[in-house]
């Protein structure tokens, strides 16, 4: 029972992480940054990898 329990808590974890990630467009569309769960916390936009061009 323990394992059946450990598996759904897994797939739901998944399925709940994929369908909250993507990907953002600058406005010159030179270059993109990809996020987990909203693009404000997303660690190529903290650092500025798109600031640069």
């Amino acid at each position: 029972m323990k394992k059946i329990f450990t598996g759904i808590l897994v797939i739901t974890a998944i399925t709940v992480l994929s369908g909250c990630t993507g990907s953002v467009y600058n406005k010159s569309k030179n270059c993109d940054y990809d996020y987990l769960l909203h693009p404000a916390i997303s660690i190529s936009k903290i650092i500025g990898g798109c600031d640069n061009l």
